[in-house]
C-alpha cells in the first residue's frame, strides 16, 4: 500500500514551528543555574524575535485572512486558524515573561541591581533624574492633544510613546500623546538603578500638559506591518525604489499594540478607537515593554560578572602568528568553527588583500555587515587604491536595507563596481575571492563560509569559514562573480552547487543515493530551518528504507519525526544555549564527499528563491573536523532539545554524571589548543574535537 506523503498529517505549521522555538528561547531564561543577566538576555532575545514575528509571519497571516485565502502550506492550516493558535499561544506565554522577569529581578536585587520608578527614589536620586529630564528629555519631547482639531497621528511602526486621559479646569476630559523618539535611552540610570524613561516622562506629565490634571495614563507601544513589498519590475532605480519601501514600513497595517496592565478603560478605548485592532492583539503587561531594550542593561560593562563569563575567540595555527595569511592558504585548506576560533583571519584576508600592491582584484558579496565594518572599509580602501573591487550588496536583507544602502553608496563613491542586488532574487551566498600576482602567473585565493561578513555578530554566532586556493574552486567563483555581474544564465559549476536552481535537486540525489544503502546509510543535517516539502518528503523516504537520519534544526522544523512506518528511523534535535547556532552542514555517509557546507537552508526561500552556495569539503581531515563538531553536539546532555511527534520538544536530560555541554567545552579545547600552540607550534588541529570526551573524563 502507497503512503501519501503530501499528507497534511505528516507536516507541521511552519509559522507554530517558529513559535516553539522561541519558547525553547524562554525556556533558557527560565534556567536558574544561568547567571542572572545571562536570564535576562534571553528574555531579550524573544522579545526581538517576536517582534519580527509579529512585522513579517503575523502580518502576512493577517494580509492572507484579508484576501479570503483559505490554505498556505502543505499542513492545510487556514491563515484564521493559525492567527487563532499564535494569539492563544502568545497570550499563555505574557504570564511566564512576566514571572520569570519577576524572579530575575528579584536575583538582581541581591547583587544591588534594580528597576525602580521614579516615586520609588530617595530624594538625591529624584533629583538627579529630575536634572536628566530638563537638560536631555524635556527639549526632545513634544506632548500632542488629541482633540477635533488636533486629529491622531500617525505612529511609526514600533513607536514607543505615552497616552493620557486629562481633565481641564473645567472638568472636560482630554487626551494627549508624548511620544518617546528611539534616541532617547531606554533607561536612566543612576550606579546600577535604572528607571524607564516613560515613568519619568509621566512623572513630569505637567511640564508638557500646564494646567491640566492627570487621571489616567500609560505607555504603549504600536507594530506595524514591516515586510517590503518591492515592485521590481517597474523599477527604473532599485536604489530609488528601495528608499520609498523604507518610507512605506513605517505607513504598514497596523497589527499589535502593547500596553500596560490596568489601564483605565476610557484610555483603551481610546487608543483602540483610533488604532482600530483586533482585540487579540492588544497585550497588556505588568512589567516594562520593549523586551529587546533590556539589552541595555545586560551589555553594562559593570555587570559582566552577571552574564556568562566572556570568551574570546583564538587564534590557531596556521593563523595565530603574524605570518602572511596567504601563504598559510597556499600551503593547506583551512576551515575554522566560529566563534571558538577567531573571525580575525576573514577580516585580515580583506585587509591584507587591500593593502598588497600584488593584489589585482578582490570580489565579495555582502549581505549583513554591521555598522562599522572593518571589511567594508578595506574594500573601500582597496578601490581608491586602484585594485578591481567588485561587491554585491544585497539591499533586499530585512532590516538592514539602509545599512546596505550607506555601504553601496560609500563604496561605489571610492570606485569598486557595486552591484545592488538581482532581480527577483536575494544573494544570500556567503563568498569572497582575492586574486594576486605571483610571479608571472595569477594565484587566486577564495573565502566560503556559512554566516555573515560580520565581525559584530561572528563572536556570538556559530559558523564555518573555509579558505582554499584549489583551482577547482577559483574556477567557479569566478564564474559565480561573472554572472552576478553580466548577463549569464543560472549556468552549472563543476565543484560549488548554486541555488535556485541546483541546490535541491543535488540534496535530494545525495538522499536518494544514501537510501540504497538501507541500514548502513547515514545523514546528518543541521540547518536553521527545515520547511521545504520536497526535502523532507525525501527524507521520509529514506527513513522507510532504513536511513537513519539526525537532524539538528535550531528553529522552524515542518517534518514529523517518529511516525511509525515513516519517519522512525529520523531524529529531530534543537541547540539553544551561549552561542546562536547558525552553520548549515550536509554530511552524507556514502557521498564521494562527505560533508557540505552551505548558506542555504532548507527552505523553499533558500532553494528556489535565493541565491546560495553549497560547498564540498573534500579535504578528508577538515570533513573529519566536522563531524566531530556534529558528534559533539548530538551527546550534549545540556543545550539539547529532542523533538517529539506530538510537536513538543523535551529537554535531553543528563544521563550520566557527565556534563556535555557543547559550546562550554569547545570554549575549553580551544584555549588548550591556543595555549599549547604558545609554547611549541603543533601541526593544525584539524581533528578538532577528536579528545574532547575523553579530555572530560
Amino acid at each position: 500500500m502507497s503512503i501519501d506523503l503530501t499528507s497534511p498529517d505528516l507536516y507541521f505549521n511552519r509559522e507554530l514551528s517558529w513559535l516553539k522555538f522561541n519558547s525553547r528561547v524562554l525556556a533558557q531564561a527560565k534556567r536558574k543555574s544561568l547567571p542572572p543577566l545571562e536570564r535576562l538576555k534571553f528574555l531579550a532575545i524573544y522579545g526581538t524575535n517576536l517582534d519580527e514575528f509579529y512585522m513579517i509571519r503575523v502580518a502576512g497571516l493577517k494580509a492572507l485572512f484579508k484576501a479570503r485565502v483559505q490554505e498556505t502550506a502543505i499542513d492545510k492550516l487556514t491563515p484564521a486558524e493559525q492567527l487563532k493558535a499564535i494569539h492563544k499561544t502568545i497570550h499563555k506565554e505574557q504570564k511566564i515573561i512576566e514571572n520569570t522577569f519577576q524572579e530575575i529581578m528579584e536575583e538582581l536585587q541581591r547583587h544591588k541591581v534594580t528597576i525602580k520608578n521614579f516615586n520609588e527614589l530617595n530624594s538625591k536620586q529624584q533629583e538627579i533624574i529630575e536634572n536628566e529630564f530638563f537638560t536631555q528629555i524635556y527639549p526632545v519631547i513634544m506632548p500632542i492633544a488629541i482633540d477635533a482639531k488636533h486629529p491622531f497621528p500617525h505612529l511609526n511602526n514600533l513607536s514607543f510613546a505615552l497616552a493620557l486621559k486629562l481633565e481641564d479646569r473645567e472638568g472636560n476630559i482630554k487626551h494627549g500623546l508624548i511620544r518617546i523618539p528611539r534616541i532617547l535611552p531606554r533607561f536612566l540610570k543612576i550606579d546600577h538603578c535604572y528607571v524607564p524613561i516613560e515613568n519619568v516622562v509621566d512623572h513630569f506629565y505637567g511640564e508638557l500638559f500646564s494646567g491640566l490634571k492627570k487621571l489616567a495614563s500609560t505607555p504603549f507601544r504600536v507594530t506595524r506591518n514591516a515586510d517590503l513589498e518591492i515592485e521590481e519590475e517597474e523599477a527604473d532605480d532599485f536604489i530609488e525604489i528601495m528608499e520609498e519601501g523604507l518610507r512605506t514600513r513605517n505607513r504598514g497595517m497596523l497589527i499589535r499594540l502593547e500596553l500596560m496592565e490596568g489601564v483605565d478603560e476610557d484610555l483603551i478605548k481610546f487608543l483602540t478607537t483610533h488604532l482600530e485592532l483586533d482585540p487579540l492583539d492588544i497585550y497588556e503587561y505588568n512589567i516594562p515593554l520593549n523586551l529587546g531594550t533590556l539589552w541595555s542593561i545586560v551589555t553594562e560593562p559593570a555587570l559582566s560578572h552577571l552574564v556568562l563569563p566572556t570568551y574570546s575567540p583564538k587564534n590557531l595555527p596556521p593563523f595565530s602568528e603574524n605570518k602572511n595569511l596567504f601563504k598559510a592558504i597556499e600551503k593547506q585548506d583551512v576551515l575554522l568553527y566560529h566563534p571558538f576560533e577567531s573571525f580575525d583571519p576573514v577580516v585580515r584576508f580583506i585587509k591584507e588583500a587591500a593593502k598588497d600592491p600584488d593584489t589585482l582584484s578582490m570580489r565579495m558579496t555582502l549581505y549583513r555587515v554591521g555598522k562599522n565594518s572593518p571589511i567594508v572599509t578595506a574594500l573601500i580602501k582597496a578601490a581608491k587604491a586602484g585594485k578591481q573591487v567588485t561587491v554585491l550588496v544585497e539591499l533586499k536583507a530585512r532590516f538592514d536595507e539602509e545599512n546596505n544602502l550607506h555601504w553601496a553608496r560609500a563604496l561605489e563613491e571610492a570606485g569598486a563596481h557595486v552591484i545592488y542586488g538581482i532581480k527577483g532574487l536575494k544573494v544570500h551566498a556567503k563568498v569572497a575571492q582575492v586574486t594576486k600576482r605571483k610571479e608571472k602567473k595569477l594565484q587566486g585565493y577564495v573565502h566560503l563560509g556559512t554566516g555573515n561578513y560580520n565581525p559584530a555578530t561572528s563572536k556570538i554566532y556559530t559558523d564555518i569559514s573555509y579558505f582554499t586556493t584549489k583551482q577547482e574552486f577559483n574556477t567557479d567563483v569566478t564564474k559565480f562573480f561573472h554572472y552576478l555581474t553580466g548577463f549569464s544564465d543560472h549556468s552549472k559549476l563543476k565543484t560549488l552547487t548554486l541555488s535556485p536552481n541546483h541546490i535541491k535537486p543535488k540534496l535530494i540525489e545525495m538522499i536518494e543515493h544514501e537510501m540504497n544503502f538501507k541500514d548502513a546509510g547515514q545523514i546528518i543535517l543541521k540547518a536553521n530551518s527545515l520547511v521545504d516539502p520536497d526535502i523532507i518528503q525525501a527524507l521520509y523516504k529514506a527513513s522507510m528504507a532504513g536511513c537513519k537520519i539526525q537532524l539538528i534544526i535550531r528553529g522552524i522544523c515542518t517534518l514529523k519525526p517518529g511516525i511509525k512506518g515513516i519517519s522512525e528511523n529520523i531524529s529531530v534535535y534543537s541547540i539553544i544555549g551561549k552561542y546562536l547556532e547558525h552553520p548549515r552542514i550536509y554530511c552524507f555517509k556514502h557521498d564521494k564527499n562527505e560533508c557540505y557546507i552551505s548558506s542555504a537552508d532548507l527552505m523553499p526561500r533558500n532553494l528556489i528563491r535565493r541565491i546560495e552556495i553549497l560547498t564540498p569539503i573534500k579535504e578528508p581531515k577538515l570533513a573529519q573536523k566536522i563531524k566531530q563538531i556534529l558528534s559533539l553536539q548530538l551527546q550534549d546532555n545540556q543545550l539539547r532539545w529532542k523533538l517529539k511527534s506530538s510537536g513538543e520538544y523535551k529537554q535531553v536530560k543528563q544521563s550520566s554524571d557527565r556534563a556535555i555541554n557543547n559550546h562550554a567545552i569547545l570554549e575549553e579545547y580551544i584555549t588548550k589548543i591556543h595555549d599549547k600552540s604558545q609554547k611549541e607550534t603543533p601541526e593544525y588541529v584539524t581533528e578538532l574535537a577528536k579528545k574532547l570526551l575523553k579530555d572530560k573524563e
